[in-house]
């Protein structure tokens, strides 16, 4: 039984407040298919544990653009260890040395930007969406990140019918710094985005 605009309307006042691992629950015996989706940028610990710990071996879909720092592949791999995470990893068809001969990192302005965006991100993204066909899709989502979250809420519809769940939506920085710190959950800020390159960007996945 699908949700309407007003059942989601409902369900998005009554989970305002209410503990993630709530949230969570609901949504998992909702759906059938569940899915989590990372980049493992800063946070995302958090939806990663809370997930985990209600539905521990749930796919965590990792599409990876190749282009990460370091230190956020080292986090990953700190997280998939420590989590134990049913990671499902997703990468570009075509190598980063190979993009990097040819193209680069398009700036922003430059019209091949769409192109690389769509190679790293976008195809991968839809290629697991594609072979996992999840009725659930669990995000890290926030209020204030960008112009378009702002306009979602703990509950929303992609365009695809997705259910799609940020259950720390209404959370701030401050408050999600001491969820992990009560946990001893480890955190990484040195996290860039080529796709998006501004922090209030939207690459295009949750457009």
């Amino acid at each position: 039984m699908s949700l309407t605009k007003q059942d989601i309307d409902h369900l998005n006042h009554h989970f305002k407040g209410i503990p993630p691992e709530e949230i969570i629950s609901w949504a998992v015996h909702y759906g059938s298919r569940p899915v989590v989706t990372t980049n493992f940028r800063p946070y995302e610990v958090a939806i990663l544990n809370a997930v985990t710990e209600v539905r521990s071996n749930i796919p965590v879909i990792w599409c990876d653009t190749g282009y990460n720092t370091p230190n956020t592949y080292n986090h990953a791999e700190e997280l998939i260890e420590r989590l134990n995470l049913n990671i499902k990893l997703y990468v570009p068809k075509q190598t980063t040395a190979h993009r990097d001969a040819v193209m680069g990192i398009p700036d922003i302005d430059d019209p091949r930007h769409k192109l690389f965006t769509e190679q790293v991100k976008l195809e991968p993204f839809r290629r697991a969406m594609s072979e996992y066909q999840p009725d659930v899709w669990f995000t890290n989502l926030r209020k204030g990140q960008t112009a378009l979250r702002d306009t979602l809420n703990i509950l929303s519809l992609s365009e695809s019918g997705v259910l799609k769940v940020s259950p720390f939506y209404h959370w701030s920085d401050t408050r999600l710094d001491a969820y992990l710190s009560q946990r001893g959950l480890p955190n990484e800020h040195k996290y860039f985005d080529p796709t998006k390159v501004l922090e209030n960007r939207e690459c295009g996945i949750h457009t």
